[in-house]
């Protein structure tokens, strides 16, 4: 199944994102937490690469196994760092070979210790290039996501440019878009608006990420450049030792962004869950209970 084909039904999709773990007991809460969300029967899941990469195998075992096994769509993220065509080529007939449709091409974050990213010999030094030789490769034959981001991206703080540079990677053959995490909607909405005015008419899918730690948030939020409104991060900060009552702030207010999304016409939500169900599976239960689902 490809993602792009959901779509055409016009309700909203909702998905989750997992990233490969590097211990046992890592893997085992990950599969505990895929277990937990696949019973909401989640249009279908994505899986990172670590950084730099590094994960490439456990990615494309992963996607495998959660779309063979559990019977889910599942979407592989697939990265220009450190490959060059050759390698990229034979790593994405594996996973075409293995039964996925669904790729969302993106440059990548440089590998730990790295600064700044670094183009591979004979590789490829933006996502729009990826996203082209991937579709020259197979055509119509997969499902091509990218990546946007509402409040630019970290190393393109000017929005209009921002704009110009995902226009490029939808003309390359990107059929949609899933945004970077973000805490205030006006930045998804503003977006949006930015994207259809420069042509670009693909579903763009908000991604959410519910603040469970807010430590963790904000390292996040420094390393994407995404913000937190003051009056949520001053709200955070004053039970930032008490991690029950920031978890359930940080689900309260995810659940509120995403009843403002839907309402507002997003084509879904993606949530980061950061290999936990608890607070997906909250937010996902209340949309459904108000029938926004």
């Amino acid at each position: 199944m490809k993602i792009r084909d959901l779509f055409a039904a016009g309700k909203p999709l909702f998905s989750f994102e997992f990233f490969p773990p590097k211990t046992d007991a890592g893997m085992a809460n990950l599969e505990k937490a895929v277990r937990d969300l696949a019973d909401l029967g989640p249009a279908y899941v994505s899986v990172t690469y670590g950084a730099g990469g590094s994960t490439r195998e456990k990615t494309a075992s992963l996607v495998t196994r959660i779309q063979n096994d559990l019977g889910i769509c599942a979407m592989a993220h697939f990265t220009c760092v450190g490959s060059g065509k050759t390698e990229m080529a034979q790593a994405l007939d594996g996973l075409v070979g293995a039964g996925i449709e669904n790729i969302i091409a993106l440059r990548g974050d440089p590998p730990a210790g790295v600064e700044v990213f670094q183009q591979a010999p004979d590789g490829f030094a933006h996502a729009a290039e990826l996203i082209r030789f991937i579709r020259g490769r197979f055509g119509d034959g997969v499902c091509i996501a990218a990546a946007g981001y509402p409040e630019g991206h970290v190393e393109c703080r000017d929005l209009q440019t921002d704009i110009a540079h995902l226009a490029t990677k939808v003309k390359a053959g990107a059929d949609f878009l899933i945004t970077q995490l973000f805490f205030d909607n006006q930045h998804y909405f503003a977006f949006v608006k930015r994207a259809r005015a420069a042509g670009i008419n693909v579903p763009i899918v908000p991604g959410l990420m519910p603040i469970t730690n807010l430590a963790q948030i904000e390292r996040f939020t420094k390393m994407c450049g995404a913000t937190i409104p003051p009056a949520l991060f001053a709200e955070l900060d004053r039970c930032r030792h008490d991690p029950a009552t920031v978890a359930a702030l940080g689900i309260a207010h995810a659940t509120a962004q995403a009843v403002e999304l839907l309402h507002g016409g997003a084509p879904g939500i993606h949530f980061y869950t950061l290999n936990q169900s608890p607070a997906s599976r909250i937010i996902l239960t209340a949309l459904r209970a108000a029938r926004l689902t």
